[in-house]
């Protein structure tokens, strides 16, 4: 069984990491190289950063950000938003980065994920999805499940993949989307509820499950994380193979290795 890995996300918008609720209200948290350096040395797994307004701007990715990042910190690094192609992960991984995370250039081109990983192997092509839950028809239900639909009920409710930052629906369903990734060589898909992002109520377990449940990769859960528990909830009954989090780590609220002791001590195998 594989150690279940803590993940520090930066989003970062004009150079500076920032946080906000839902993708929206933004509060500044620092300068990305100095709080990547710090979680490398408290024991983070891996670090990861979203350029959150690249897509939405139609600009380049943060190279000399993510090239001196490179050079202070000894852990995996993943880097996503604005890339639009194969030369941009290109540049991205010549810069430093570990993993790439790509979203809305591959809603836009899902062949994208087949050529990423063929050119530079799927271990490093990271599929990110912004999931949003709506409402559904109960075609859709039957559709997905391909069984009865659940109790008689006036609505159901499915998850929409957003792109450009959360900002535009596209009408994807996420479980369906998930597994396409997966087919076309995604190594793993970083699942962020729009929802609960920034508000600290936990993470989507019914979302996380069901995406980790559907798919063979793995999966990293995103949005939510409010305290100790949330972080166990996601891993053991969200099923998410890592889980992402920002502001409890941002603000001081906690520490990694305080993290890491409590899973520990709930049996969860965690690295040192």
């Amino acid at each position: 069984m594989l150690a279940k890995r803590i993940i520090p996300c930066l989003d970062v918008k004009d150079g500076r990491v920032v946080k906000g609720i839902s993708f929206i209200n933004l509060r500044d948290a620092g300068d990305p190289v100095e709080v990547a350096r710090i979680y490398d040395a408290e024991g983070a797994d891996e670090i990861c950063f979203l350029d959150i307004t690249a897509s939405h701007e139609k600009r380049k990715i943060m190279l000399d950000i993510v090239s001196r990042t490179a050079e202070v910190i000894f852990v995996p690094l993943t880097v996503g938003g604005g890339l639009n192609g194969l030369d941009d992960i290109r540049d991205l991984l010549n810069a430093g980065a570990d993993k790439v995370s790509i979203n809305t250039a591959a809603v836009q081109e899902p062949d994208l994920i087949r050529h990423a990983s063929a050119r530079f192997g799927s271990q490093c092509i990271v599929v990110a999805i912004d999931a949003k839950r709506v409402v559904g028809q109960k075609q859709d239900v039957m559709k997905e499940k391909k069984a009865k639909p659940p109790a008689p009920s006036p609505q159901y409710y499915k998850w929409e993949v957003f792109t450009h930052g959360g900002r535009k629906g596209t009408g994807l369903d996420v479980i369906e989307w998930a597994r396409k990734a997966e087919s076309l060589g995604a190594g793993e898909i970083l699942l962020t509820s729009m929802d609960r992002d920034g508000t600290k109520d936990g993470y989507d377990i019914e979302l996380t499950k069901a995406v980790s449940g559907s798919v063979n990769i793995p999966v990293i859960a995103s949005g939510g994380a409010g305290g100790l528990e949330d972080l166990y909830g996601g891993l053991v009954e969200g099923g998410a193979d890592a889980i992402l989090a920002a502001s409890i780590f941002h603000y001081g609220e906690y520490r990694i290795g305080q993290v890491k002791d409590y899973l520990r001590l709930r049996g969860v195998m965690v690295r040192k």
